[in-house]
């Protein structure tokens, strides 16, 4: 057997559409630890607002925020799994259906870099990466929108042959410059080495780690402790309100690279907006998030 076409759509939009009425349960874990813990009234009030937010928009099966974002999919392709017809197309063409039937109606967010038009299509939309994945007879598909208030403050540096401290220190620059403006607390990514694009990718799928998971490497789980621990000192707190509360989790992932030493730094807002699901080849879809 193959996985269909039809399936692909419909998973894919369904991602889609349940990342924009929801969030993560290791999201709300995490928002009410960071209650349980925060030491600024305002600051308690605005976390519990917020998931005061998130349970209505589930129950009512609104969306939790206005703006949606554009798709964005991380697609794992196991080197065994079979397709019945072409992959790309079917998320694209999911996408449009659910523009046309989804309720409320989507703002029209996808934006022409040149003329600034804005629409629902346009050139490589939906955003989707592919990886291979060897021995696996499925795909996985991470749906992850990125919107104005996260995807604005994303940076990206390269160094040459940077330490610790360097790369520290870059990554604070970033979240004191951002503010509060990614909607905070937030799930910070952080992508060292490698290429200039493979950092910024591997900051990205940091962001999509679920909270509470440290780096299997000592050295690296120690810096995310550091800079954790560091961006909850700015004094940001939810939404800018002051407190403890700046962001949920640092997330940092790496890779061998040159002496140059890119460094990438991306922000997840408080809805963390991550769904996934796995298809495969025996038509079975199983939805892990």
């Amino acid at each position: 057997m193959a996985i269909a076409f039809t399936t692909i759509k419909q998973v894919t939009a369904q991602l889609y559409d349940r990342s924009l009425r929801g969030i993560p349960k290791d999201t709300e874990a995490a928002l009410r630890s960071a209650d349980a813990r925060e030491r600024n009234e305002t600051a308690r009030h605005t976390l519990r607002v917020m998931l005061q937010s998130a349970e209505a928009a589930q129950r009512e099966q609104h969306f939790i925020c206005s703006d949606a974002g554009v798709p964005v999919y991380f697609v794992k392709v196991g080197v065994q799994a079979q397709f019945a017809g072409n992959l790309r197309q079917a998320i694209t063409e999911g996408f449009a259906e659910l523009v046309d039937t989804i309720q409320p109606p989507l703002l029209p967010h996808v934006t022409h870099p040149l003329t600034l038009a804005r629409g629902y299509r346009g050139k490589g939309m939906p955003i989707v990466t592919f990886d291979l994945v060897d021995d696996c007879d499925h795909v996985e598909i991470t749906c992850s929108p990125k919107a104005l208030g996260s995807g604005r403050w994303a940076a990206l540096e390269i160094f040459s042959f940077p330490d610790l401290k360097t790369i520290e220190e870059f990554v604070l620059d970033t979240v004191i410059q951002a503010g509060a403006q990614p909607c905070p607390p937030v799930v910070i990514g952080v992508g060292i080495g490698g290429t200039f694009d493979y950092a910024a990718k591997m900051a990205k799928e940091a962001t999509l780690r679920p909270i509470g998971t440290a780096h299997a490497e000592p050295m690296v789980a120690d810096m995310e402790r550091r800079l954790v621990q560091a961006v909850n000192q700015t004094g940001f707190g939810p939404m800018g309100t002051g407190g403890d509360s700046t962001a949920m989790a640092v997330h940092v992932n790496y890779c061998a690279g040159h002496g140059f030493t890119p460094v990438a730094v991306a922000f997840n807002c408080w809805i963390n907006r991550r769904t996934r699901a796995r298809l495969f080849n025996d038509g079975r879809v199983e939805i892990l998030e």
